[in-house]
């Protein structure tokens, strides 16, 4: 079995590039703390995370530097040779980003803060999960709320 589910922060602002097929690909990178040593020291691992299709498109336009999410996936290594010597990586390959927090992480990096898809599903099966601003929920026409004192 090859799962992995990571909570952290973006280390920078997402890249978004597109295959020669036009599929969109994005990549950022993700601080996922470690726990605290002993004498009270904080380290982070900082994991390059891959997502594809609907989701690398919603993850660029709505995830910047500083913003937290947790990413479920898998585990991909690779090698290639720089300089006639090997370089392995190590990438996770996103199935599911959720975007968590409402803030900006105290950055803001120029880009907008005003998210259009606030609370919606998107392509791919995920929910983004940010805090939208208060509003009351809209109901069908055809829906009436009913207050009722249900015992449990």
């Amino acid at each position: 079995m090859n799962n992995v589910v990571l909570i952290g922060r973006l280390a920078r602002d997402p890249e978004l590039r597109y295959t020669s097929t036009q599929t969109p690909v994005c990549h950022f990178t993700l601080a996922v703390d470690r726990p605290r040593q002993q004498n009270g020291d904080r380290t982070a691992d900082f994991i390059r995370i891959t997502v594809f299709g609907k989701q690398a498109e919603n993850c660029d336009r709505y995830l910047q530097k500083g913003r937290q999410a947790a990413v479920q996936g898998r585990i991909q290594t690779g090698s290639y040779q720089k300089d006639g010597k090997p370089v392995y990586t190590t990438d996770i390959i996103a199935d599911r980003v959720e975007f968590l927090g409402g803030g900006n992480g105290g950055s803001n990096s120029g880009r907008s803060n005003s998210y259009g898809n606030q609370g919606s599903t998107f392509e791919g099966g995920y929910q983004d999960s940010f805090d939208a601003p208060d509003m009351e929920p809209s109901m069908p026409d055809s829906f009436q709320s009913v207050e009722e004192n249900i015992p449990f």
